[in-house]
């Protein structure tokens, strides 16, 4: 912490410690002031080992009053305009932190704070891992880092990916859950596939309220719909109507009671610290016979609050959809990889019949010319199947 003392030249040469002092062109009744800089202890947010949770994630034990002051905002193919046209309906002085994942591809995420601080009076910016909390302000996802909540401050880490991305709104909307309870407004917009629908269900078993984009007008309206089939949403909005709504919710009393879930404290865990193992994943469901899409370990199944996930014993974590979407590409990528082999040995096959031929063994040439002939059919009829799956 930095704290700035204006002294005049009279107190100035009370002031000891001349390292911690500087000038400035102010003055005291004509004569010069003096700034002297005072450096405090730097306050440093505790950055925990592994995946169990601590005191800090159960601090919510006390009842007490508070307000809503904490909103949540996930979004994915066509969201970018979706969350802009919401922010711009939100006052200056609202007395709310905005948190925002979107996916987008490494870089892009710059662009979106750009928009975000054209399109209203609030201030967009990427935060610092650690950074405290400020109402006023839109904190946006960095690239390649998931965007978590704790109570006061932020925190940016690489924790594994969910439902194939990374930020992923999950994590963040869970974050939040665990740290603020009924304090949390979760909002979904336009994407595609389910992520954000487990983290919504994890703001509503704490209390908070959920909030989704009208699936009729969103660009993509995958997640808004996922969203409704499967989570206790309090709002179904259009874009126009949502700005009135937020700003209404936001500041109302709300009563704060108990810690969140087990369950919800380890997953916030999982991707605050990048940790996990078979213990901990046991906590949560229980082991599939299936693998992991992006890393082949095992998976567990878990769904206790009527949303079927899947997570890997390093994090990885997808929802329904997104398992079956990584699995298609999976198989895609096995089918190609498979046609690429059936080429190459279609192609040695024919280099052997050639050399036979040179050597008049003609049985073998006719031998060789058969396997290299199966194979390239082969390869043509995986083709075929790949192609047709995406016509």
């Amino acid at each position: 912490m930095i704290r700035s003392v204006f002294m005049c030249a009279a107190a100035k040469n009370e002031a000891h410690d001349e390292s911690k002092r500087g000038t400035c062109a102010v003055s005291c009744r004509g004569t010069p002031i003096a700034v002297v800089i005072q450096r405090g202890p730097r306050k440093e947010h505790p950055v925990p080992s592994e995946a169990s949770p601590d005191a800090s994630d159960s601090a919510r034990v006390r009842t007490r009053s508070a307000g809503r002051d904490i909103v949540v905002v996930g979004a994915s193919a066509g969201g970018a305009d979706a969350i802009a046209a919401v922010v711009r309906q939100l006052p200056g002085n609202i007395a709310a932190s905005l948190f925002v994942v979107c996916h987008q591809f490494p870089g892009a995420q710059g662009q979106i704070v750009d928009l975000l601080n054209t399109a209203g009076p609030l201030i967009a910016k990427i935060p610092e891992d650690g950074e405290e909390i400020r109402h006023g302000v839109v904190y946006v996802a960095p690239p390649d880092r998931h965007l978590l909540v704790k109570e006061g401050y932020v925190r940016v880490t690489s924790g594994p990916r969910e439902n194939r991305w990374r930020p992923a709104i999950d994590p963040l909307f869970r974050s939040a859950a665990v740290a603020y309870g009924p304090r949390v407004l979760g909002i979904i917009l336009s994407g595609m596939l389910d992520d954000g629908t487990a983290g919504l269900v994890a703001i509503k078993r704490c209390g908070g309220v959920a909030m989704v984009q009208d699936p009729d007008e969103a660009a993509y309206p995958d997640m808004p719909r996922t969203a409704l089939a499967n989570a206790q949403v309090d709002y179904r909005l259009g874009i126009a109507g949502m700005g009135r709504e937020i700003a209404r919710l936001v500041g109302e009393s709300v009563t704060v009671e108990g810690p969140a879930p087990h369950d919800l404290q380890v997953e916030a865990r999982i991707a605050e610290t990048g940790y996990s193992d078979e213990t901990i994943s046991s906590q949560l469901g229980e082991l599939t016979t299936l693998s992991c899409p992006e890393c082949g370990g095992p998976i567990w199944q878990h769904g206790g609050d009527g949303v079927t996930r899947y997570r890997c014993r390093v994090g990885h974590a997808y929802g329904i959809e997104s398992m079956l979407s990584a699995q298609d590409e999976t198989v895609e990528s096995a089918l190609w990889a498979a046609v690429r082999l059936f080429d190459q040995r279609a192609n040695v096959l024919t280099a052997m019949a050639e050399k036979d031929r040179e050597a008049n063994r003609t049985r073998m040439v006719q031998h060789h010319q058969k396997l290299a002939d199966e194979a390239r059919r082969h390869a043509k009829q995986l083709r075929t199947l790949i192609i047709r799956e995406h016509e």
